[in-house]
């Protein structure tokens, strides 16, 4: 990939302030025409900088107050069980991330949920039921400090 000029990085650091915004919006933001924002927007896309445009949803107003972040320990470390592991978390909406980790667990899981309840559900009926789960720890958070989207882009 290409290096990314100061315009480019300009476009990204609009974007994901708000990804609403029109091409030409972004270029009368910029000071550069509609078309060569366009094409240039469009690129930024086909080269994977820009991976999908979203609404960022509030998950209080939805109810979904409660955050888990769970760390999770697998007894063994095939291949086979890293992967079958790996495709069964992407299949759980409750589960927002998952970073495979250093130090004495295997993953940390972000998990939302609208009650302790639910959470504990979830744990007990699916989590805790995928083979090779060691062990599973889980840190309810209480107040979230910082949350954001956007990547510090040099602005």
């Amino acid at each position: 990939m290409e290096q990314l000029d100061a315009t480019d990085r300009k476009i990204l650091n609009l974007l994901q302030h708000d990804g609403s915004l029109s091409a030409t919006q972004v270029a009368d933001k910029i000071g550069l025409s509609q078309s060569p924002c366009w094409r240039r927007i469009n690129r930024l896309e086909q080269d994977g900088y820009i991976r999908s445009t979203q609404a960022i949803l509030d998950r209080n107003k939805l109810g979904l107050g409660i955050v888990v972040l769970v760390n999770i320990k697998l007894s063994s470390h095939g291949r086979k069980m890293l992967d079958e592991f790996e495709q069964a978390i992407v299949d759980y909406p409750e589960v927002v991330e998952c970073w495979t980790i250093s130090g004495a667990m295997d993953y940390s899981l972000r998990v939302v949920s609208n009650s302790i309840e639910s959470y504990e559900h979830f744990l007990r009926s699916e989590l805790l039921q995928l083979p090779h789960i060691q062990e599973a720890q889980s840190h309810f958070t209480m107040r979230e400090v910082k949350n954001i989207t956007t990547l510090p882009l040099g602005f």
